[in-house]
């Protein structure tokens, strides 16, 4: 039998713990045995060929402006779904993640974003900017043609026709069927943008402070853990071009 640490293996201590302290055991067997590490897996991530494949086959889809911006910030899910056109500055080239969208059974709610720093602005790409650009044009020209007129600036960036949150379970879905059939990618989830987002930041040499502060993990320990083996490759690439210029001479 497999005892999962976090649940059935808290409680044991605590229950052996709370009979030491009735005096009914002389030591509580727990106190020496450390939890068991989680087995680390490494995270999904497109390579360049796959990123040109499924965008290429979402290209004119619904779900094609919201793909081009996770890749493009690495973004989560639901701070995708929360973000409103307020919290974007075209001019400057930036948007800020100030919430996030949460599913709870068949309902809906926004809350603050997962990182305890709180809200975190992003700089775009120019392809970013030109995408939501182009993306708030189609949006208001659909508005214009339902007869419902300009969106509030508390309007969200992505909604369904009538301007209310897609939830995140919806996104999943289309994004499962969009790659259903695609050679390579079919079984990769939408999170995965996220993922390939950070191995290009780290691939290019991006400082790990910067990268966690994009991605709006807790600390850069958080991103490290996630991404260490694309550290360590980084790193075997970094000595494998220190060898090559030294040519042997050491």
């Amino acid at each position: 039998m497999v005892i999962a640490w976090p649940s059935l293996g808290r409680v044991l201590r605590a229950a052996l713990q709370e009979a030491l302290k009735l005096e009914l055991l002389a030591r509580n067997v727990c106190d020496p045995v450390s939890p068991p590490k989680r087995e680390g897996s490494e995270v999904e991530i497109l390579d360049a060929d796959q990123i040109a494949t499924v965008f290429t086959a979402i290209k004119g889809d619904r779900l094609y402006p919201i793909a081009a911006l996770a890749i493009a910030t690495g973004m989560r899910r639901g701070e995708l779904l929360a973000l409103q056109w307020r919290d974007v500055d075209l001019e400057r080239g930036t948007l800020s993640v100030e919430r996030s969208l949460e599913q709870i059974g068949k309902g809906l709610r926004f809350k603050g974003p997962k990182s305890r720093h709180g809200k975190r602005e992003i700089s775009l790409p120019p392809s970013a900017i030109e995408g939501l650009r182009q993306h708030r044009r189609q949006q208001l020209e659909l508005r214009l043609q339902l007869g419902v007129g300009k969106p509030s600036d508390d309007a969200l960036v992505f909604s369904d026709h009538e301007g209310k949150p897609i939830s995140p379970n919806n996104l999943s879905t289309w994004w499962r069927r969009a790659i259903a059939k695609l050679p390579n990618v079919s079984h990769v989830k939408f999170h995965a943008l996220r993922h390939s987002h950070a191995s290009a930041l780290i691939a290019a040499g991006v400082d790990l402070v910067k990268v966690s502060r994009r991605l709006g993990h807790g600390s850069a320990t958080i991103t490290l853990n996630v991404y260490a083996h694309l550290f360590n490759k980084t790193d075997d690439d970094a000595a494998k071009a220190i060898e090559a210029a030294l040519g042997g001479k050491l």
